[in-house]
């Protein structure tokens, strides 16, 4: 669990992050999932876009795939969303606050 200051870091952080995944019409499927898991373990924090046409709302779209790939919704902000995941073998972004 992150702390409200450590999420405030990481939304400092996702702001000049590019959007890497997009969900689109078909929902959450098993390959985004791995996708999402994969660029978790790389990145620790992601930036996604749900497209028009998902029949998911982004909220819904975050709170799933966090679920899915044991992450923590950091963020929903109109059609994107940012998701972080410590990577405890090789951490990248240090989240000691002041």
């Amino acid at each position: 669990m992150i702390t409200s200051k450590q999420r405030s870091k990481l939304k400092s952080i996702a702001m000049t992050e590019d959007t890497i995944l997009q969900v689109g019409k078909n929902g959450i499927i098993d390959t985004l999932v791995v996708q999402v898991s994969d660029a978790l373990k790389a990145r620790e924090l992601i930036k996604m876009k749900v497209q028009d046409g998902c029949m998911l709302s982004p909220a819904e779209a975050a709170e799933e795939l966090a679920e899915k790939t044991k992450s923590e919704v950091v963020q929903v902000i109109g059609n994107k969303f940012v998701l972080f995941k410590r990577n405890p073998q090789n951490p990248k972004i240090d989240l000691k606050t002041k």
